[in-house]
């Protein structure tokens, strides 16, 4: 699989630059683990921490879920494999774990986020933080999956290069 990334564009509406640059950090996540084997996923660069590509696959699947499924269309939904929100360690455990899974559940979770985006009629759209106990907007939300993605995109810059010493973009 060729993944195709499209940076940005340098002039749009802030809902087709929000969308875009979400878009390129899933590509690059995707970009990281292309032409990897699985055992080579789940290497841990940087011990004794437990964080592998595969781990970050998994992580990024919970993160769609909690903050686009279960903030605008199920609060209850349950999270993928851990028993509560934000249970980094349970994602990161890759014992067992197959990497085929990790991506299509992630590819799963983010077609759903997609699915909201598209349908919300505004970037004001409200849902529901479950463990905040808040109301939260679309655009906020957009703008923290930005980031998350972008923070956990340099992990995989550094487990990347330990991996197989590819590094760039």
């Amino acid at each position: 699989m060729t993944v195709e990334r499209t940076g940005p564009p340098l002039f749009g509406t802030e809902r087709e630059t929000l969308r875009a640059f979400l878009e390129f950090h899933r590509a690059t996540l995707a970009m990281k683990c292309e032409g990897l084997t699985e055992e080579q996923l789940k290497e841990r660069s940087s011990p004794p921490s437990t964080l592998s590509l595969l781990a970050l696959v998994r992580h990024l699947a919970e993160v769609e879920r909690a903050w686009f499924r279960r903030v605008f269309d199920d609060n209850a939904a349950p999270m993928l494999w851990s028993e509560k929100e934000f249970d980094f360690q349970a994602a990161y455990d890759t014992t067992g774990a197959s990497a085929e899974e990790a991506f299509a559940v992630w590819e799963a979770e983010v077609e759903h986020s997609r699915r909201i985006e598209r349908e919300a009629g505004s970037l004001d759209l409200a849902g529901h933080q479950p463990r905040w106990g808040e109301d939260v907007s679309l655009r906020m939300v957009m703008l923290h999956m930005i980031l998350e993605y972008g923070r956990h995109n340099g992990h995989a810059d550094f487990l990347r290069e330990g991996v197989d010493g590819t590094v760039g973009a």
